[in-house]
């Protein structure tokens, strides 16, 4: 049985070295051939295929290839950088929205301490004035009064007609008006 198996195995194998030799010189005579690109799906590839570079890597298959395999393995590096990038980005931007709004919270209270010290203030400032305004008034009254005759009743006469009167001394040792 094994002496049948080689010359099969023989076949087998010039089968395969011609399928494969089929297979090399259809890949060089399509890198070589102009292909048929779709031109409305993919001008992207048309313009870089025009390009002096596109025409380079046309004629260099191992360049193209050796390029190729640079920007596959190239993409975890670059797309983890550019993954850090915007990870740094959102923390810096979350940490300053973070710290404006802690600096705002503070100016709050602050602003809010700063509103109940006024509060305060105001109302003392505007009591005083109030009381001011009122000791004043009496006073002007007091010092200004009009004459006795502009009063009319007894009562007024009477009241004023004691001021006119002189101090007397009382047994108390007060002076007082009679």
């Amino acid at each position: 049985m094994a002496k049948e198996d080689i010359p099969s195995a023989s076949k087998d194998l010039q089968e395969l070295q011609r399928k494969l030799s089929l297979l090399i010189e259809s890949v060089q005579n399509n890198s070589k051939k102009k292909r048929k690109i779709n031109r409305k799906i993919y001008p992207w590839v048309v313009a870089f295929m025009k390009s002096p570079v596109g025409q380079y890597l046309d004629r260099h298959p191992f360049a193209a290839l050796t390029l190729l395999v640079f920007v596959v393995m190239s993409a975890v590096p670059v797309g983890f950088f550019l993954l850090l990038v915007v990870l740094t980005s959102l923390a810096a931007l979350v940490g300053v929205m973070l710290l404006e709004g802690l600096v705002i919270s503070v100016g709050g209270v602050a602003l809010l301490c700063v509103l109940c010290v006024l509060v305060f203030v105001s109302l003392s400032v505007s009591g005083t004035i109030i009381v001011s305004y009122v000791a004043m008034s009496s006073l002007i009254n007091y010092w200004f009064s009009p004459s006795p005759a502009l009063y009319r009743g007894p009562r007024a006469d009477h009241l004023l007609s004691s001021w006119n009167r002189p101090l007397t001394q009382n047994p108390s040792g007060d002076a007082s008006r009679p």
